[in-house]
């Protein structure tokens, strides 16, 4: 079966990639799931569009990625929440939240599907927090989640 992936799957290709899988997975769980979109002539015409705007958020090379990491690492990321007694979360901190903090720190736009957490994030302090950047580069910052007033 040839399909177009709409989204990211590890191990098979990046949103816009034509590919050719077994029926069944397509069938039953990438198109399901909304990470694939069945072949025709016409949605081939949509992959240009979907690789366009993959292109504009993309890291474009090594030495683009590690001048994103050196603009990441020196960022102090702070994120203010709601949060009770003792410091503990009303719910936890999500990968979008995190993404809005690094812009508001003067950080780069980053993509909230290359985020790495050390876990669900449920109460204030510090966090090390790492973004896949490109394969062969990632970088770190620490993100400290404070009490909002």
């Amino acid at each position: 079966m040839k399909i177009i992936l709409t989204q990211e799957v590890s191990g098979l290709g990046a949103p816009g990639d034509i590919v050719e899988v077994k029926d069944g997975y397509g069938r039953n769980y990438l198109m399901p799931q909304g990470f694939a979109i069945r072949w025709t002539k016409g949605a081939e015409r949509q992959v240009e569009v979907i690789k366009r705007a993959r292109s504009a958020r993309e890291i474009r090379d090594l030495g683009h990625a590690n001048e994103v990491k050196a603009q990441i690492e020196g960022l102090n990321v702070s994120l203010s929440v709601r949060a009770g007694d003792g410091g503990r979360l009303f719910g936890s901190v999500t990968p979008a939240e995190i993404v809005d903090a690094v812009k508001k720190a003067g950080g780069p736009v980053l993509d909230r599907r290359r985020l790495e957490l050390p876990g669900h994030i449920k109460s204030v302090g510090s966090y090390p927090v790492r973004v896949k950047l490109h394969p062969d580069v990632a970088a770190k910052f620490d993100l400290n989640v404070v009490k909002a007033k």
